[in-house]
C-alpha cells in the first residue's frame, strides 16, 4: 500500500490506482513544454529551440490529496505525481509491491548502422534444405553448329544377286571383214580373266563308317628259358676199403647230407575225412567298385546346348549346330545336329533362331516326324519354341528347314541361333527293368522329308 502525505493527512491508494498512475506518467511524451516544479523559469535547463510553457496550478493537486475519497487514477493529472513538488514531499515510504508490467511501448526509430564487426567463426554445415520448386522452362537455345562428319560404318553383308534384267535390243550390223592375205587363222590376244563364280553349297556330310570286325586273339608269347644252374661237382672215386678187424670201436662223424631225390608220383586219393566244425564269421570285406548305372537310375543325366556357325543351311537334312556350348555327356552330335536319347524318360527341347534375308520355316523333328514348326518372315526377326517329349532309348531329335527359299537361318557376332535340350527325369525302374544301359549306335540313313504334324502321335 502507498500513502501520500499532505497537511498530516494520509490518503490510501490501492495498487491498481497506483499502477494506472505509473503507466500514465510513462506514456507521456518527452518534449513537454512545462515543468511541475516551483523553480523560476530562468533557472530551468531548456533544450535548444524549446519555448518554456506556463506553470501548472498545483492547488488542484492539493485539493485531490485532501479529498475524503481518492479520485480514479485516470482523473489525476500527471504533474500531481511528480516527486519534486515542494508542498507534497513527504517521508519516503516503504517499498511497495512490484507493479504489473506495463504495456510495451512503440518501437523507436531505427538507429544508424554500426561499424562492421570482424567475421565470426565458421559454423558447422547446416542440414540440407528442401528441394525448391521447379523453375520455368527456359527458351530454346541457339542452334549449335553442325558436328563433324562421322566415320564410315562397317561394311554390310553381301546382298543377294539381283534378278536378271531384260535382254537388250540387237546392235547394228558391223562392217564386213577383210580377208587376210594368208588363210591361216591368227590367234587373238588372251582376254582378261573372268570373275570367280559363286561358292557352291557345302556338301552333305558323309555317314559314319561301320565299325571294323574284331581282330583275332594274338598268339601267346614265348616263355623265357630258366637260368642255367651251376654244374655239380664230379663224384670222387670210392676209396679202398679199410682193413679193420676192430670191434666195438667209437662212432664215426656223420656223413654229408645227400642230394634231394626226385618227386614221387601222386598217390591214390584217400577217403574223405569227417567234416569239421563250422568256423566263426569273418570280418566284412572292402566295398566293391560301383557298377554302371541302369537305364532309369536317377544318376543318369543328359543335357546339351549348341549354336550356329553358318547361315542358310541346306534343306532335307538336320541343321548342324556346330558351336557346342554344353555337351558333357556327348549325347548330341555337333557334326550331324542330332540328339540321341540315352534312356527312357521325359525331355525338354527349345530353340531360339534369328531370320535374315529370306523367310525362315523351321521345324523340330522326332524320329523323322515333325513335332512343332515355326515361320518368321521379318528381316532380323526371331522365332522360338519349347516342347516337352517322352522319348525312348535311342530316339533322335533335330531341327530342319523346309527348302532353299525358306532357309533364312542367320547368325552373327551380335545375333545367335541356338538349339538346347535336357533330360527332365527318367522313367521308373519298374517300367523298363531288365534293359541294359544304352550305347549310341550309327546314324540312320533315311529320307529327311518336311512331313505334316498331324500324322504324329506324341503319346508314348
Amino acid at each position: 500500500m502507498l500513502y501520500i502525505g499532505a497537511n498530516k493527512r494520509k490518503t490510501m491508494w490501492s495498487p491498481l490506482a497506483l499502477w494506472f498512475l505509473v503507466v500514465r506518467c510513462m506514456s507521456m511524451p518527452d518534449d513537454r513544454n512545462f515543468s511541475p516544479t516551483y523553480s523560476p523559469l530562468d533557472t530551468l535547463p531548456l533544450d535548444p529551440g524549446v519555448t518554456p510553457g506556463p506553470t501548472p496550478d498545483l492547488s488542484y493537486c492539493q485539493m485531490l490529496l485532501e479529498a475524503p475519497v481518492p479520485p480514479p487514477a485516470d482523473q489525476v493529472p500527471w504533474f500531481c505525481m511528480c516527486s519534486t513538488c515542494p508542498n507534497n514531499m513527504g517521508q519516503k515510504g516503504e517499498r511497495g509491491d512490484r507493479g504489473l508490467p506495463g504495456i510495451p511501448g512503440h518501437p523507436g526509430p531505427r538507429g544508424l548502422m554500426g561499424v562492421r564487426g570482424p567475421p565470426g567463426l565458421t559454423g558447422h554445415q547446416g542440414l540440407k534444405g528442401q528441394k525448391g520448386e521447379e523453375g520455368v522452362k527456359g527458351d530454346p537455345g541457339v542452334l549449335g553448329r553442325q558436328g563433324f562428319k562421322g566415320e564410315p560404318g562397317p561394311k554390310g553383308d553381301k546382298g543377294e544377286p539381283g534378278v536378271d534384267g531384260p535382254a537388250g535390243d540387237p546392235g547394228q550390223k558391223g562392217e564386213d571383214g577383210q580377208c587376210p592375205v594368208n588363210c591361216e587363222s591368227v590367234q587373238g590376244p588372251p582376254g582378261e580373266p573372268g570373275l570367280p563364280g559363286p561358292a557352291g553349297p557345302p556338301g552333305i556330310p558323309g555317314l559314319n563308317g561301320n565299325p571294323g570286325a574284331r581282330g583275332l586273339k594274338g598268339d601267346a608269347g614265348v616263355v623265357g628259358t630258366p637260368g642255367i644252374p651251376g654244374t655239380a661237382g664230379q663224384k670222387g672215386e670210392q676209396g679202398l676199403e679199410g682193413n679193420c678187424s676192430c670191434h666195438d670201436g667209437a662212432k664215426g662223424n656223420a656223413g654229408p647230407v645227400g642230394s634231394k631225390g626226385e618227386k614221387g608220383e601222386v598217390g591214390v586219393a584217400g577217403p574223405q575225412g569227417v567234416q569239421g566244425k563250422t568256423g566263426s564269421k569273418g570280418d566284412q570285406g572292402d566295398m566293391g567298385m560301383m557298377g554302371m548305372p541302369g537305364p532309369c537310375s536317377p544318376t543318369v543325366q543328359s543335357a546339351f546346348s549348341a549354336a550356329m556357325n553358318t547361315v542358310l543351311p541346306p534343306p532335307n537334312m538336320p541343321v548342324a549346330f556346330t558351336r557346342v556350348i554344353y555337351n558333357l555327356q556327348q549325347h548330341y552330335n555337333p557334326t550331324t545336329g542330332i540328339y540321341m536319347a540315352p534312356v527312357n524318360g521325359t525331355y525338354i527341347f527349345s530353340y531360339h533362331l534369328v531370320a535374315s534375308g529370306r523367310v525362315l520355316r523351321v521345324g523340330l523333328f522326332w524320329n523323322f516326324q515333325p513335332v512343332v514348326k515355326s515361320t518368321e518372315m521379318s528381316n532380323l526377326g526371331s522365332t522360338s519354341q519349347q516342347v516337352t517329349l517322352h522319348l525312348s532309348e535311342g530316339d533322335r531329335v533335330w531341327l530342319q528347314v523346309r527348302d532353299t527359299s525358306s532357309n533364312g537361318l542367320y547368325t552373327s557376332s551380335e545375333s545367335s541361333s541356338t538349339f538346347s535340350g535336357y533330360l527332365l527325369y527318367p522313367d521308373s525302374c519298374d517300367d523298363i527293368s531288365g534293359r541294359d544301359f544304352f550305347q549310341p549306335g550309327p546314324e540312320i540313313d533315311e529320307d529327311y522329308s518336311w512331313g505334316e504334324i498331324g500324322t504324329l502321335s506324341l503319346q508314348p
